[in-house]
């Protein structure tokens, strides 16, 4: 699959402008607050209808005006598909397909599936498990539908029962009602791990050779998925943990509380790892990505890469560039120097200026 054109109106720093993409390669350069990510995050949002950089749609929309259009359309196996998002400043969201209007966010998953690496995906390793919970719950849920409802119904419940326990804290009693609530966390919790240990599973296949081969085969990578319980004993734990949980109104069990551990040669390199291992660990994790989802939907994804470049060395700068093969890649960069210098194949090169996208010939 590859994006063809996207239009945008009155989004962000954009009152007017419309890109045509090469189904390889494209280069968007231009100094910093230019409106560079701005065209990642656009592209973002219709695959996810979420912005991977503010959980409020209003930022979205140029300050001067009250509502915001995002036309894009994508090339899937030859047949053209339309994605339309209408952002409104006092009102929901609007999302069409092919012109059709969704009801259900499910229904606009996977139409398009991307994969984004930024800087800060960098630092995946390093930061808190809330981050690698994410990278595993935007994956799962471009490339699952029935994922993406159980975590919908887990979440509901999740708060459900931390709103009882708030009132159970206040009451100083245990509500009868929490069994009905742990046995349904439970049976959406046991879904999404076994789920989540799938994809873990999935990825440690394809992660060791793509690691061994960065780091020169001196290292060996393997993901371990960290349950913070197991489907066996989930519902034994809610209710042994019942009043720590009345005392902090919130629940202390349940795949929300899930990690990814790396280990490279045995060693947890969340604590003990350097920075550059940490940092090749996050490259191998996103390649391994692209790998996986080409298998899982039997197509390319589309890759979205936000000024990342400049943060590699020279040698995963080089291993990154050759393994953009037959996948359609956006790049956004200050400057095209280190790609002209590794001799990238590009499709098309565009200047971004103040909100304004020009074709730029080399």
């Amino acid at each position: 699959m590859f994006i063809k054109t996207l239009s945008l109106k009155d989004y962000r720093n954009y009152l007017q402008s419309e890109v045509n993409f090469s189904s390889g390669i494209n280069i968007l350069f231009g100094k910093n607050a230019q409106g560079k990510t701005n065209i990642i995050e656009a592209i973002y949002l219709c695959a996810t209808s979420k912005s991977h950089r503010t959980s409020n749609d209003k930022e979205l929309i140029n300050l001067n005006k009250n509502e915001s259009h995002i036309k894009l359309v994508i090339s899937k196996q030859g047949i053209d598909e339309n994605i339309d998002i209408h952002l409104k400043k006092n009102n929901r969201k609007g999302i069409a397909i092919n012109k059709n209007p969704i009801k259900k966010l499910n229904e606009l998953l996977g139409v398009m599936n991307v994969i984004i690496f930024s800087p800060e995906d960098l630092g995946l390793i390093k930061n808190g498990p809330r981050e690698r919970r994410r990278f595993i719950n935007i994956e799962l849920c471009q490339l699952d539908s029935i994922y993406y409802y159980n975590l919908q119904q887990y979440n509901k419940i999740l708060q459900q029962r931390n709103n009882l326990l708030k009132k159970m804290k206040k009451n100083n009693k245990i509500d009868k009602t929490i069994s009905i609530w742990n046995n349904q966390l439970s049976i959406y919790g046991s879904k999404l791990i076994a789920q989540r240990q799938e994809f873990i599973n999935n990825l440690n296949l394809i992660i060791q050779k793509i690691h061994s081969d960065i780091s020169g085969n001196k290292e060996n990578l393997t993901l371990k998925y960290e349950k913070n319980v197991s489907d066996i004993d989930f519902i034994q734990k809610l209710e042994s943990n019942i009043n720590k949980d009345i005392k902090f109104g919130s629940t202390s069990v349940g795949p929300h509380r899930d990690d990814i551990m790396f280990l490279i040669n045995g060693i947890d390199i969340r604590k003990y790892g350097s920075q550059g291992q940490q940092r090749t660990a996050a490259l191998s994790l996103k390649l391994s990505e692209i790998k996986l989802v080409m298998e899982k939907i039997d197509d390319t994804p589309i890759l979205l890469l936000d000024d990342v470049l400049s943060e590699l060395d020279e040698d995963r700068q080089k291993y990154l560039i050759q393994s953009l093969v037959d996948i359609q890649t956006i790049i956004t960069c200050t400057g095209i120097e280190d790609y002209i210098k590794n001799s990238i194949n590009i499709g098309r090169l565009y200047k971004v200026s103040k909100g304004n996208v020009t074709l730029y010939n080399l």
